[in-house]
């Protein structure tokens, strides 16, 4: 990464995490013909949900024929930790138009806040809507051609986990948790160490005690707390 705000240098920021995209958006895709979706409506649910695990609820809720709202409802709750990005995000295009931040907040995923937030680093702590754009619009074609793909190719294919292509996103993650963790010198490393450890025990305890579909948003709102508390306090 460098300091540069342009579409040119997002695109190829972007591209190692789109190498993620592709991975589960092939398994997304195969998982979705196996629910007898077509490739088009497996195509027509990522450009209009966009939201991966938010897909993946989707396809399994349509499987046990669910109720329209309760499919909503998981969907909306899944993907709520979304409104705790855009929050993040936002203040960064105060000076921008409706139009932009409708942008930005409608195509933001996982990826691309961390992708942002490691860029914060670089840039003397800004962001600009080319380069955000940019970076969110090839995401997002990336996913929903990976996904069409995926049902393509679904009927050669009866288990994508026995390829570890399920495993491509956890690997990105995996890759700038670390990458943010080297760049950001405004916070001490052991400090991001405990953070992470904690944020690890309480994913491992909500799993026991918390529905799976609100797991994300209670453990993101516990992390900041802790994370908070302990750089106020000790650090």
């Amino acid at each position: 990464m460098n300091a540069e705000l342009n579409r040119k240098t997002a695109i190829k920021e972007v591209l190692p995490t789109a190498f993620g995209y592709i991975g589960i958006g092939i398994a997304f895709g195969i998982v979705s013909k196996a629910a007898s979706l077509s490739a088009l409506q497996a195509g027509l649910m990522s450009l209009i949900a966009y939201g991966g695990s938010a897909q993946f609820i989707i396809v399994s809720m349509l499987l046990v024929h669910s109720p329209i709202i309760s499919i909503i409802t998981a969907a909306f709750l899944v993907n709520s930790r979304m409104i705790l990005m855009s929050l993040v995000t936002a203040k960064y295009f105060k000076n921008d138009s409706m139009l932009h931040n409708i942008l930005i907040g409608s195509l933001l995923t996982d990826e691309s806040f961390a992708l942002a937030m490691n860029k914060l680093n670089y840039t003397n702590n800004k962001l600009n809507f080319a380069w955000f754009d940019t970076a969110n619009w090839f995401a997002y074609f990336v996913w929903f051609f990976s996904s069409v793909l995926g049902a393509l190719v679904g009927n050669f294919i009866e288990n994508p986990t026995n390829l570890g292509i399920d495993f491509a996103l956890v690997a990105m993650f995996i890759g700038l948790l670390y990458l943010q963790m080297i760049s950001d010198k405004s916070l001490k490393l052991s400090l991001q160490l405990l953070v992470v450890v904690a944020t690890f025990i309480l994913v491992y305890l909500g799993l026991i005690f918390i529905p799976s579909n609100l797991l994300i948003i209670i453990v993101t709102l516990l992390g900041c707390a802790v994370g908070m508390v302990l750089k106020h306090v000790f650090f």
